[in-house]
């Protein structure tokens, strides 16, 4: 029987890869590795994603941990994370962050000049890519991981989606690692670094950070707007009321009614189901008493 449950499993798992697009990657825990990889010029490369071809199918990889400027203005969004990398940065004006972003991508196009290896768990990462994208690590020809060697030379910050590395490396300890090579790249003043502005550097970042606060509240403000009943009081709300909400259906609102009462939104928490990410986007609907 367990042979049997593993075979089931072993056909599921090919199927899904077929459907992604033929590859058969070898096993390691949950991450595929793809050796002898090669990278494919593709106008939407840049430092940090690229078009690679392993086993004679090609797929477009977003590196994990890792942010790289951008090198053009395709969108308004685009011009929203330029306007971010820069003032993250510290640079004087955003040329330099397009400039910086190019760099990058020369970087790139030099080390992965040689076959390398890609591990990847197939999760779906957004962006510009028209094929799609997927998140992943690259090991170069000469056994170093791409986005260390990135952050090293200054070519980008320590930012966005991680996970345990192919060797083992617990993410929080391979984001803590990434943020002392960033920090040992800004002293040398080396790759961006060498154009940062250290006496506005924390006046930039703080006008970031304010203006990501505005767009938080408006953005809760709409969500409270968009609540069918208004706000709910979560001791008296219905089991229809309840699943008026986006994300509650009919189990979950037992399970809310039945871990009456609160004293605060907060003790959502002790309900199963609920966790962090699924309480943030409920919380703008819900009250607990009429104040």
């Amino acid at each position: 029987m367990k042979r049997f449950i593993q075979s089931i499993i072993r056909f599921l798992f090919v199927t899904a890869v077929l459907m992604f697009g033929g590859i058969l990657p070898s096993f390691a825990a949950d991450l595929q590795m793809f050796s002898n990889s090669r990278l494919i010029n593709d106008p939407a490369n840049d430092g940090d994603s690229f078009l690679v071809e392993a086993n004679g199918k090609s797929f477009h990889v977003r590196l994990y941990f890792v942010d790289c400027p951008e090198t053009l203005f395709a969108s308004k969004s685009d011009a929203q994370r330029v306007r971010e990398q820069t003032r993250y940065f510290g640079l004087s004006d955003a040329a330099r962050t397009i400039h910086f972003g190019n760099e990058a991508k020369t970087f790139v196009d030099h080390v992965l000049a040689k076959p390398f290896t890609v591990h990847t768990a197939l999760a779906s990462a957004l962006g510009r890519s028209s094929k799609g994208r997927v998140y992943g690590f690259i090991t170069t020809a000469d056994g170093n991981d791409l986005a260390t060697l990135l952050v090293k030379n200054g070519l980008a910050r320590t930012y966005g989606m991680g996970r345990e590395t192919p060797d083992g490396i617990a993410r929080n300890e391979m984001i803590e690692r990434l943020r002392d090579f960033e920090i040992s790249a800004m002293l040398k003043r080396v790759g961006i670094w060498s154009e940062s502005d250290p006496d506005r550097i924390a006046e930039l970042r703080a006008k970031q950070r304010s203006e990501e606060g505005e767009l938080k509240e408006l953005q809760s403000q709409v969500k409270k707007t968009q609540s069918p009943q208004g706000l709910l009081d979560l001791n008296t709300a219905s089991k229809k009321e309840l699943q008026s909400i986006k994300g509650i259906g009919p189990v979950l609102a037992e399970r809310i009614i039945a871990g009456r009462p609160y004293r605060t939104v907060d003790n959502l928490l002790k309900v199963k189901g609920i966790g962090p990410k699924k309480l943030e986007n409920i919380r703008p609907y819900f009250v607990v008493g009429k104040e």
